[in-house]
């Protein structure tokens, strides 16, 4: 459906789009359930849909995106990692992780600032970029919850490879549908 939504149109419908959030919101939800149980912060698969969406939809769509998602674990529902074993709403987004989503609002919209529509190299830039501010907003969330000494071992270390390599591979996958979707710079409009 989304690659058709790239592949034939120049601008979608705000009903299009809507799918497109819902669709992303899905997508997101799945990324977080798919992880590697660390404490007090779980390795997802959360900066692969945050960088992908972000480079291949734009500032605007993957900022919806998030922000649904978002607002979908605030109201209870569990979308987030370990939820609802580590609880739900806004009481886990005030927790351990909270500082990791409010980073990964701010990427979505950065990195589709900075890497939409642009070439590889770029688009690797950009993510390491979100990057920063994603572990940025994370560790000084996650500071409130464990000792000073012990926070980069906790909060970036076991992740930064990993996540670069999916920088990498969110950077690839939106060149690749780009070259392939002509007008999939479009979908912004």
């Amino acid at each position: 459906m989304l690659t058709d939504l790239l592949k034939n149109k120049p601008a979608i419908r705000p009903f299009e789009k809507a799918a497109i959030v819902v669709l992303g919101v899905g997508l997101m939800t799945l990324a977080a359930k798919v992880h590697i149980p660390f404490w007090p912060v779980p390795m997802t698969l959360h900066t692969l849909a945050v960088m992908s969406f972000a480079l291949i939809l734009g500032p605007r769509l993957s900022l919806a995106i998030f922000a649904a998602y978002l607002a979908a674990g605030a109201a209870g529902m569990p979308v987030f990692s370990g939820s609802p074993e580590r609880g739900i709403g806004l009481s886990y987004m005030m927790g351990p992780t909270g500082g990791y989503l409010l980073g990964y609002f701010i990427a979505a919209w950065l990195v589709g600032i900075l890497g939409y529509r642009k070439a590889l190299l770029q688009r690797c830039l950009a993510c390491v970029v979100g990057l920063v501010v994603i572990y940025s907003a994370g560790l000084l969330g996650l500071w409130a919850f464990i000792p000073s000494e012990k926070l980069l071992a906790t909060g970036l270390t076991p992740f930064w490879a990993g996540d670069l390599v999916k920088c990498a591979l969110s950077a690839l996958l939106a060149t690749i549908i780009s070259n392939n979707n002509p007008t999939a710079s479009e979908v912004q409009s």
